[in-house]
């Protein structure tokens, strides 16, 4: 019972990535300009320590690895921005 508690509580955080990713993604602009290679790389770096904590059965790092696989991802998303009139 605690196991499936911790499982749906790293579901959830991994689902708030989404939405933390957009956010970042409005706020940083400059950053991702300059750096977008780097995100790339931590992006893809960050998803293999995932599939490690998978493979080792680390909750821990799968959780935080894909987070901020996730995270990154987002944040690299090209989105169309609407005018407002």
């Amino acid at each position: 019972m605690i196991e499936l508690v911790k499982l749906l509580i790293g579901i959830s955080v991994l689902i708030l990535g989404f939405f933390i990713g957009n956010i970042l993604a409005r706020l940083t602009k400059e950053e991702l300009k300059e750096g977008r290679r780097y995100f790339i790389i931590l992006m893809w770096a960050s998803f293999a320590g995932g599939i490690v904590g998978l493979i080792l059965g680390n909750d821990v790092l799968l959780f935080t690895m894909f987070f901020i696989s996730i995270v990154t991802s987002r944040s690299l998303v090209k989105r169309k921005v609407r005018k407002r009139r």
